[in-house]
């Protein structure tokens, strides 16, 4: 047997090395496909911006009440010049955990689309989206301790005097006709709007943020669920946002492109209309402002799990809302820079529900 030479055991040895850190420092693929605890999405805010430092930056723009940093992923390729934007904020109420899951799905299709989709580059040159995973923090790390805590919706901010009862409906506090209709003044229910409009420093970041730079944003998306339903402005039944027409008819095409994927019924209309009377909502609070378009999406399902979606629905329902949020999305960037809008054919399934006929399947 010939001998085996020490550079031959030298060779071997480094490229066994070599194999075992590659091993080590190999990163676990992110799964999109299961929920995350706060921790685990703040690791991956800050490692999508690592990795994708050209078109991602991660910005912080606000505190909770127990003084935890609120983030976003800014998205866009920098050109240079003032930019026109699209904002996205999820998990505003704590238990509806599907929201924050489809925020870092959307975020991930956009990143993994935008080398190779023509469309989805030329969108992220002319517009910036601005994306917040996970706004109500503290309720959202409360709704995780346990299953006592689990279907928790609120903030965790303090009662007002006289109350022993914990925290305010993020969604009823915003300067949107606050106080007036689906609302209480008891801070023991679920939809409490707080001491005051905007006494939330939660909701406080979003209005500042937004609100200083209203000009720029064409399109405001807030994620919720369950419902599987489309919302556009008002919640309040004696207010009609002045775009009302163009808002259902935008969303009544989202809707069939959810349909489209799954075979998912998704309502459109205001919340009176389809759902309940409300006020104090960041979706009617943005039309307020003068951002044209601004939808509430309630994802999956319709009440059989509730709040409490499993994890195999994760992907079906991600999938569906990422095609009726870009169909808005789409719609808005090509009425702005194209000089045109997306299409918007009317399918008869779109005049049945334009119609009012929203369970004809």
């Amino acid at each position: 047997m010939a001998a085996i030479r020490l550079c031959d055991v030298q060779v071997v040895l480094v490229v066994l090395l070599s194999l075992a850190e590659a091993m080590i420092l190999e990163k676990p693929q992110y799964n999109y496909y299961k929920y995350h605890p706060m921790s685990e999405i703040s690791e991956w805010m800050e490692q999508l911006a690592k990795d994708n430092a050209d078109i991602v930056t991660l910005m912080e723009y606000g505190k909770t009440y127990e003084l935890r940093t609120i983030s976003m992923l800014k998205i866009g390729v920098e050109t240079g010049k003032k930019k026109k934007a699209i904002w996205m904020d999820c998990g505003i109420h704590a238990r509806e955990w599907i929201a924050p899951a489809f925020c870092q799905y959307f975020v991930n299709q956009i990143l993994q689309t935008y080398n190779t989709d023509p469309k989805m580059g030329e969108m992220l040159r002319n517009l910036d989206f601005y994306v917040t995973p996970v706004l109500n923090m503290d309720g959202y790390i409360y709704s995780w301790e346990n299953n006592s805590t689990r279907l928790w919706r609120k903030n965790r901010s303090p009662a007002p005097a006289g109350c022993n009862c914990t925290g305010t409906d993020l969604n009823r506090n915003f300067n949107a006709n606050w106080g007036t209709i689906g609302v209480s003044s008891d801070c023991c229910t679920e939809i409490f709007g707080g001491r005051a409009r905007e006494s939330e420093l939660e909701t406080h970041a979003v209005t500042y943020f937004v609100g200083s730079r209203k000009e720029d944003f064409l399109c405001f998306l807030t994620i919720h669920s369950y419902g599987q339903l489309l919302l556009l402005p008002y919640g309040h039944p004696n207010f009609t946002a002045p775009n009302y027409k163009e808002l259902m008819e935008v969303g009544v095409a989202a809707a069939n492109a959810i349909f489209k994927v799954h075979g998912k019924i998704y309502q459109v209309g205001t919340s009176p209309d389809i759902l309940y009377a409300n006020s104090g909502s960041s979706r009617d609070w943005a039309r307020l402002q003068g951002i044209p378009f601004s939808y509430t999406f309630e994802l999956r399902d319709e009440g059989e799990h509730g709040f409490e979606l499993p994890e195999d629905q994760i992907q079906p329902t991600c999938e569906e809302a990422y095609s009726g949020a870009l169909h808005i999305i789409t719609y808005v960037h090509n009425k702005v820079f194209n000089g045109g809008v997306a299409s918007t054919i009317p399918t008869l399934w779109t005049v049945l529900v334009l119609a009012g006929f929203t369970s004809i399947m």
